[in-house]
């Protein structure tokens, strides 16, 4: 009897994690990485991914996990030329309600040093609602709950260097409770310009936008509202 409700707390475990999901992969340039499997890291291959310690959302705006997941400094990083594709995979998405932004941040130094603090990130690619009402399930994560990846391009423009690269999906199917997930990945960016985006474009993480705002703190089944505001600056394309 002890042993069928320890298998029963088990199996409850894991459907709740496979409930979240992260990125579990990336093609760049057509070229393949493996994302960090947070459960079995020993076990898992190198990866460009901020290693992060569970599947948990955060939920504030103001916490530091906010930033990359928590995640430190992963072992490898992947190439990029600028004007290059990236695309993120997730083996499986549950929630079909909420945005996808995708972030970067230039790093001074080595990726060692870099923890992405300060006013220094700044969006590469957003989308949210697709088509009304906000209850529907014509969102940005609702492309992802079908094709389980997002690719983005990064700027043409972009100074060669190394960059932290965040995806963040802000899942809204709890009213007024929206969760955050967010993971990190190291570019080095080749080739490009001279063009970095000016302080109306630059964000710091956490903090880039209050706990009310109302792309934030929604309820999508009750609200009247037929658009949806994305919370944080405008996307620089370059």
């Amino acid at each position: 009897m002890h042993y069928g409700l320890l298998f029963s707390s088990i199996a409850l475990l894991v459907s709740a994690v496979q409930g979240h999901g992260a990125v579990s992969g990336y093609t760049i340039n057509g070229k393949e990485y493996p994302g960090y499997e947070g459960f079995s890291p020993a076990s898992g291959p190198p990866t460009i991914q901020r290693q992060w310690k569970n599947y948990d959302p955060v939920t504030s705006v103001t916490d530091p996990k906010l930033r990359c997941n928590g995640g430190s400094s992963a072992p490898l990083n992947a190439q990029v030329s600028a004007g290059g594709s990236v695309t993120a995979k997730w083996k499986q998405w549950t929630h079909q309600q909420g945005p996808v932004l995708v972030w970067m941040y230039k790093c001074t130094s080595s990726f060692n040093t870099c923890d992405g603090s300060g006013k220094g990130w700044f969006k590469i690619d957003q989308k949210g609602l697709i088509k009304p009402p906000l209850a529907s399930n014509d969102w940005a994560t609702g492309t992802i709950y079908k094709t389980k990846a997002w690719t983005s391009t990064v700027p043409k423009s972009l100074p060669a260097g190394n960059y932290l690269l965040r995806h963040e999906i802000i899942a809204l199917h709890q009213a007024n409770s929206p969760q955050f997930y967010a993971e990190c990945a190291q570019l080095a960016v080749t080739g490009g310009g001279s063009s970095l985006p000016s302080a109306q474009y630059l964000a710091s993480i956490p903090g880039y936008a209050p706990q009310s705002h109302p792309g934030i703190k929604v309820d999508v089944y009750s609200s009247k509202a037929t658009t949806y505001e994305l919370p944080g600056p405008a996307v620089w394309t370059g």
